[in-house]
């Protein structure tokens, strides 16, 4: 692991995974989701219903990248996993419903520390960049939502495999225009930093959640509680 000296002198771009380290997924989503449950007469909780969203979702995900038949869109999969969770819940639904429903995705706000943070980096000279699982359309979207202006915003469908597959690094890398050992890839998620840091990015964790990042033989560069702290170290 390099030691925050050595990031400071050898990082030239920074790359971030968008959904749930960028914007907060769960909370804007379970907003969402709220008013459509009480509607649907569901007695749950809708932060479970995110839950198992978010879960289904990522497993099918990772299941469209190993079987390698070719790359499903990102809104697809997620029109899948909320559909799975309705019929799981035994909640009745349209698929005008199922759509609504994964389009808030693109309307997501970013953590209060993000952009201030963004902005003490941009003026320290990094390239900054977005890489996510989401398609093209969708990053689109959700650019005015953000409020940042990146310097690149990625989708995987460039490479055509979901995160962690080494062929998405790679392609960002190439995009960047960096070489791998020089961009710090940022995540909140453990699966995505172990993706970037084996491919030979560097990596931080975001730890919000307060979970420990395993034992992988791919561990982060740096752990930090949010993009403030992220800042304090890099800038």
């Amino acid at each position: 692991m390099a030691t925050p000296e050595v990031l400071r002198r050898e990082i030239k771009a920074l790359a971030f995974d968008q959904y749930g380290t960028i914007v907060d997924m769960q909370t804007g989503l379970t907003e969402a989701v709220t008013p459509f449950l009480k509607r649907k007469g569901w007695d749950g909780k809708p932060n479970s219903f995110v839950t198992w969203w978010r879960r289904t979702h990522f497993e099918n995900s990772m299941i469209d990248a190993l079987c390698d038949r070719g790359h499903t869109p990102y809104r697809q999969i997620g029109q899948r996993a909320v559909a799975y969770v309705m019929d799981r819940c035994g909640i009745g639904y349209t698929a005008d419903e199922v759509r609504s429903l994964v389009s808030a995705i693109e309307k997501l706000k970013p953590f209060p520390d993000v952009v201030a943070a963004l902005a003490k980096l941009r003026a320290k000279g990094y390239a900054l960049a977005i890489l996510s699982n989401g398609d093209r359309d969708m990053l689109k979207a959700a650019g005015p939502h953000i409020g940042f202006a990146f310097d690149h915003v990625i989708s995987v469908e460039e490479a055509g495999y979901f995160k962690p597959h080494w062929k998405t690094y790679a392609k960002a890398a190439e995009i960047i225009g960096q070489d791998p050992s020089s961009i710090l890839f940022v995540a909140n998620h453990a699966f995505d930093c172990i993706g970037a840091k084996s491919y030979g990015m560097r990596t931080a964790f975001i730890d919000r959640r307060k979970r420990p990042f395993g034992q992988s033989p791919h561990q982060p560069d740096l752990v930090v509680a949010d993009f403030a702290e992220l800042a304090a170290v890099m800038a």
